[in-house]
């Protein structure tokens, strides 16, 4: 995994992926949505140096994926891994105050994005060696495991996330491309809040190892960070 794409990676677990990449000596391309938000990119661009390129992209914009892939081309010529990282969650949804907007922003980012950017880059990652595709999922996703409306755009995102994590694992997986989808754990992120109980290094550190650890008959996996399989 030494040509590798993160989304999301200005902060969180996508800053932790492309951190630990780095260290493990990849080249990589970080993208964001917002490239004046990237500071911490930016450091690790000043120690690292041509290994990190930082890219400015709107996950929602057909045209910035369109622009992604000769990005990609250039500074990665081939894609071992691709991350897709990047996502979305509404906070306080309860029945009673679910809003339209709310719904498709989510499906827009943690849904279709991922199938877009996987589909756009799978050229590359057919160049790539042992290619693979993490997408970041949630164990909220899981339809077995549903016990309350909470966070219901998040959670009918990420079931549908899960099913293109499927069909992509179906579709690639003739190609030896490899496609996962994985719960990452409770991060203590912004977007995990203050009761999570998960590091984002140490999350970022055991998915790496389950991708590397991955062969083409584990495409379309739903896996918790630790290896666990998750239900539908």
């Amino acid at each position: 995994m030494q040509r590798c794409l993160v989304t999301g990676a200005n902060r969180g677990l996508g800053l932790a992926f492309t951190t630990q990449l780095l260290e493990r000596g990849a080249r990589v391309l970080a993208c964001c949505r917002d490239r004046a938000a990237a500071g911490a990119l930016d450091a690790l661009a000043a120690a690292y140096g041509e290994r990190l390129a930082v890219h400015a992209l709107d996950v929602t914009d057909p045209v910035a994926i369109a622009a992604l892939v000769p990005a990609a081309a250039r500074h990665l010529q081939r894609l071992d891994l691709l991350v897709n990282n990047a996502g979305v969650l509404v906070s306080g949804e309860r029945f009673g105050n679910v809003k339209a907007e709310s719904l498709a922003e989510s499906f827009a980012v943690n849904a279709t994005a991922p199938l877009l950017i996987t589909q756009a880059l799978a050229p590359l990652l057919a160049l790539g060696n042992k290619p693979r595709v993490l997408c970041i999922t949630s164990q909220l996703g899981s339809i077995a495991q549903a016990n309350a409306f909470r966070t219901i755009s998040y959670a009918m995102s990420k079931a549908a996330l899960n099913m293109a994590v499927k069909r992509l694992a179906a579709e690639l997986g003739p190609r030896g491309i490899v496609v996962l989808a994985a719960h990452p754990g409770w991060l203590k992120t912004s977007m995990g809040g203050d009761g999570a109980t998960l590091d984002p290094a140490d999350s970022a550190r055991a998915l790496l190892g389950l991708v590397e650890r991955a062969r083409v008959q584990d495409g379309g996996r739903f896996l918790a960070y630790d290896g666990a399989e998750l239900p539908w």
